[in-house]
């Protein structure tokens, strides 16, 4: 029996992020080494100390949004994390064969992994900026420069997601619906929650996964202060170098991604192609410091086992790791530990590897396009690359894969989402194998 109460399965996936706008590009690229990362176009950083990111490179994103479905209605000049998720969900949709015009709308729920991401924040600041007269905040004013900009659902923006409402009300789900906001965990979280709903019979379908896009002054500020971010503005395409000595920090990106999930007895029903089993779920907190992962790598080590313990499966089943790797000095240690805590000496023997090091890292999204990867490793027998690595560092010493893909035959991964906060969660991921 599954530690979800039933067998969840994966039947349909998509996605959109800086190297791919479909599953198709996204995997031949991955396996490739292609690099997303770039200077950024969304605005112009010149004085900025970071002005590289991962971005879509698509100014109208609405036009991924697959045309054979249903239009979606959604709020003037909608957030690129709104249309992000639109497109991968309704790629998702798609490849698993359903129609939202003919499934039963009470039995289908989304779950996804978002940030806060979805306030246009240089829009609301420029009419704030605009709205005071000698220190004094001009009411009237400010109003018309919130309609101005295109904002006339402020109040929706702060107390809901219009991601979730975007897709519910596109798709034509009825079902519970629901948002996992634990930064870098976010998705892969959603993905563990949303397997519960199936589980426990609440729901047959689940559209899951992530969408986020703050590749903005806002976001790159953020984390800039937090001095998370790679600075190789001279280098974009080797600035993200997950587990290499000379790493300085992770790379910001834009992205979504979105897998279908259903019982396998669902889904068997209906005659779906069956990609994956989600076998195990692992959820821990490091309760140590905002910014930084306990150095002791315990909680990471649990989720990871957590995981494991779910899916009935040891440590010696483990075939991969997708590992968070996000090119920071402290994150890349830690999880290396983590790693040989759960799998002692078989560490050195399984290969892990960081797609952030093409992608860059999509934060609330990140964790779907791990998973994603993780069933293409699967499904195609290769584990992609991690990038850039060059110089080796004694605190990291395990097998990376460095800087090309390598063929395995894996029946099982392993795949790690470490969030700021310390929320670590970690998806086992399995072959599906009939009953």
């Amino acid at each position: 029996m599954s530690g979800f109460g039933k067998k969840i399965v994966v039947t349909g996936m998509g996605t959109v992020n800086p190297i791919g706008k479909s599953i198709e590009e996204y995997w031949k690229n991955l396996i490739n080494g292609e690099s997303g990362i770039d200077r950024i176009r969304a605005f112009d950083p010149t004085g900025f100390p970071v002005q590289i990111a991962g971005e879509v490179k698509q100014d109208d994103l609405s036009t991924l949004i697959p045309s054979s479905l249903p239009a979606c209605p959604t709020s003037p000049l909608p957030h690129r994390t709104v249309l992000l998720s639109l497109a991968a969900s309704g790629q998702a949709i798609l490849a698993a064969g359903l129609d939202p015009r003919n499934w039963n709308p009470q039995r289908v729920g989304v779950y996804l992994g978002v940030g806060i991401g979805t306030m246009d924040f240089p829009a609301h600041a420029t009419a704030v900026r605009e709205s005071f007269d000698n220190g004094d905040l001009l009411v009237p004013r400010f109003m018309k420069g919130i309609e101005k900009q295109g904002k006339p659902y402020l109040e929706t923006e702060l107390d809901t997601d219009p991601t979730l409402d975007a897709i519910s009300m596109g798709w034509n789900i009825e079902g519970p619906q629901s948002i996992s906001l634990t930064a870098c965990a976010a998705s892969a979280q959603a993905i563990g929650e949303a397997c519960y709903w199936i589980g426990k019979g609440m729901v047959d379908i689940v559209l899951t996964g992530g969408s986020h896009s703050i590749v903005d002054p806002f976001g790159i500020t953020g984390f800039g202060h937090l001095t998370a971010l790679s600075t190789r503005n001279d280098d974009p395409k080797r600035a993200c170098r997950p587990f290499d000595k000379d790493r300085d920090g992770f790379v910001l990106a834009e992205g979504a991604g979105t897998l279908i999930l259903e019982s396998e007895e669902y889904a068997r029903a209906r005659g779906a192609e069956i990609l994956a089993e989600i076998a195990g779920y692992g959820l821990s907190t490091d309760a140590y410091r905002v910014t930084d992962p306990d150095p002791t790598a315990e909680s990471p080590a649990r989720a990871m086992s957590n995981a494991l313990r779910m899916a009935g499966m040891s440590s010696d089943q483990v075939d991969v790791v997708n590992a968070h790797g996000t090119s920071t000095q402290a994150n890349d240690r830690v999880e290396t530990m983590a790693i040989k805590k759960v799998l002692g000496e078989r560490a050195y023997r399984v290969p892990v590897h960081s797609i952030k090091s093409m992608t860059g890292h999509s934060i609330a999204a990140a964790g779907v396009l791990e998973a994603i990867a993780a069933i293409q490793t699967l499904s195609e027998g290769v584990v992609p690359p991690t990038l850039n690595y060059q110089t080796p560092d004694p605190d990291c010493d395990l097998d990376y894969v460095p800087n090309e893909a390598r063929e395995i035959a894996a029946k099982m991964v392993l795949s790690n989402s470490f969030g700021f906060g310390g929320q670590n969660v970690s998806l086992a991921i399995k072959e599906y194998l009939p009953c």
